[in-house]
């Protein structure tokens, strides 16, 4: 694309627009396009001279989803632009689980004009509302809508740092067609933009409050971390490593981001070491029930895995940004102990709290800790050679069985610097990868409709950087969104897609299933409108088509590795994407 800049000073309100979110350092804004910004996309594509480049998407919630992915990926928002109020419609889910997985992005849309007089009949008026932010005010940590060319800086701004303090968020603001489309008529300062979007200090644990936690922790025979959302600020993955080798605690795994090596020995993720803790911390997790209860799906019984009389401890955000509309923050656990913090500062000042008292220990208490040490290695060493074991049995199994998928892809993946975007092929590839890096995953999916965009998003950060970036891609998920193949092509992302391809919406297949079992209804009825089959679609012709090379589909097991090797070639030495068609069994 040819940098492009026919006039240097702003001419038009639009062209203030994008100064600001120039000066903002946004670097990228997905859209689909629509009239009610038109203004905005003039100025982005010749006033700003592609500073900013535009991302051009097939449906609003796909833009969504790259500036999710980006966002966890790097840590910053990324412009989305939307054709209101349709496109905003459009993009709610989107939206919505940007808010839940705390990915800050900038979402911005065009309304009115607000001067009823320049409205053109019927389309300006369909596409308006009286309080445009209304459709997402629920699930954005702010909205706003400048009534004025001269407080457009400040909106912007403010939104922008909103969406960057944590607990980060989406935030939106619609900009007035008429504002867009007016020439202005003098200038706007700018100069004070850098003040006014600075994001502010994080928030800090109370000094004493943290102490205490820190000698209940150290109390403790046998603690056990559960981890949320502290890997979002990548220091803090050594500095778990460091407080669980130091203190000796075991190390449990939600996936939301990746906070701990999957192959540290102190990682029990999957094990039985939280029924025998007596100590059990909560890092930065927002859903402490999902991680502690045991559940029986058919009769949607719960029963909890913390043993009686455990201590609680919690260290996070607590019930800062909570929503009063989504209930994603789950059941209360009881807690004896609750610190509120950002633990990218409060994990670091927890460590040299414990370290103080480590420091006094008695002999005796240190041979305790070591005990425990060596239970949560057994632990560990125990945990990776069951799912060796499950995985051996299912090898050779055609259609691929999922943990020998993993596996294969890992054999190519390996041998590469690699990032897996947002699908772990049912948990397997956080079972047999080896995650020794902050950056090697930013998160897990959060349900289908929502991978392949966040994969978008998670390459478009790592272009240019020499990683393999690899997406283990539901076929269900890519359904929803099949032309955001098209993305990926045009901007030249280095993907390596490996489908996932159970040939069916298998998660709810299953529950139809424990449902027939409980009901005594027809077992072999429990397809019906789950399967993806007769037709099956051929993701291969189909991603072809988008203009990707592509393999597939894939049913025997000892071809997998060759293809995606091959595949995987074809990224790093194109650039381009490239996709692997594997036939899974269901689970």
């Amino acid at each position: 694309m040819t940098n492009f800049a026919p006039y240097d000073e702003p001419v038009w309100g639009s062209d203030v627009m994008v100064d600001v979110l120039r000066r903002l350092g946004l670097k990228y804004a997905s859209l689909n396009p629509g009239s009610s910004f038109r203004g905005l996309h003039d100025s982005l594509v010749n006033y700003g001279g592609d500073d900013i480049t535009m991302i051009e998407c097939p449906h609003e919630k796909i833009a969504m989803g790259v500036a999710h992915g980006y966002a966890k990926a790097t840590g910053e928002p990324m412009a989305v632009v939307l054709h209101d109020l349709v496109g905003l419609l459009h993009a709610t889910m989107g939206v919505y689980y940007a808010y839940i997985d705390r990915a800050p992005v900038l979402v911005l849309g065009g309304s009115g004009p607000a001067d009823h007089a320049r409205r053109r009949p019927n389309i300006d008026w369909i596409h308006s509302a009286n309080v445009q932010g209304e459709a997402v005010r629920a699930y954005t940590k702010w909205d706003h809508e400048p009534r004025s060319l001269a407080s457009v800086p400040t909106v912007l701004a403010r939104a922008h740092r909103i969406a960057k303090e944590e607990p980060r968020g989406p935030v939106y603001v619609a900009l007035d067609a008429g504002l867009q489309e007016d020439r202005i008529a003098g200038p706007v300062p700018l100069d004070d933009l850098p003040r006014l979007a600075a994001v502010p200090s994080p928030v800090a644990p109370d000094p004493g409050a943290l102490r205490s936690l820190a000698e209940r922790l150290c109390a403790a025979q046998r603690p056990v971390m559960v981890l949320g959302y502290p890997g979002r600020h990548p220091d803090s993955f050594d500095v778990l490593v460091q407080l669980a080798e130091e203190v000796g605690v075991g190390a449990v795994e939600t996936h939301w981001r990746l906070n701990f090596p999957n192959r540290h020995e102190l990682n029990v993720t999957g094990s039985t070491a939280l029924e025998r803790a007596d100590c059990v911390l909560f890092v930065d997790v927002k859903d402490m029930g999902k991680a502690t209860q045991r559940l029986e799906s058919t009769t949607r019984r719960l029963t909890s895995r913390l043993a009686a009389g455990a201590t609680v401890l919690d260290l996070g955000f607590n019930d800062v940004g909570i929503s009063s509309w989504s209930e994603d923050y789950a059941e209360l656990v009881p807690t004896d102990m609750q610190v509120t913090g950002d633990t990218a500062v409060a994990l670091p000042l927890l460590l040299a709290e414990c370290r103080r008292i480590l420091g006094g220990e008695s002999p005796k208490r240190r041979a305790e800790r070591e005990d425990w040490r060596t239970a949560l290695r057994a632990t560990h060493r125990c945990t990776v050679d069951g799912w060796r074991r499950a995985a051996a049995e299912l090898a050779d199994r055609s259609p691929v069985s999922t943990s020998r998928l993993a596996a294969e892809v890992w054999e190519v993946v390996r041998e590469h610097d690699w990032v897996l975007t947002a699908g772990t092929a049912a948990g397997w590839a956080l079972r047999t990868w080896d995650f020794d890096r902050p950056y090697r995953h930013p998160g897990r999916q959060l349900g289908t409709a929502t991978q392949i965009g966040i994969s978008l998003g998670v390459a478009l950060a790592h272009k240019g950087s020499g990683r393999l970036v690899v997406d283990l891609q539901p076929d269900g998920d890519l359904m929803f969104d099949v032309g955001a193949l098209w993305v990926a092509s045009r901007y030249e992302l280095p993907l390596l897609v490996v489908m996932f391809n159970n040939r069916a919406y298998y998660n709810d297949w299953e529950h139809q299933e424990r449902l027939a079992r409980q009901r005594g209804t027809p077992m072999e009825r429990s397809s019906i409108g789950m399967a993806i089959d007769d037709p099956a679609p051929d993701f291969a012709a189909i991603a072809r088509g988008f203009g990707w090379w592509a393999e597939g589909p894939v049913t025997d097991p000892d071809r997998v590795r060759g293809a995606v090797r091959t595949a995987a070639d074809h990224v790093l030495g194109t650039g381009r994407p490239a996709l692997v068609d594997v036939v899974c069994q269901p689970k």
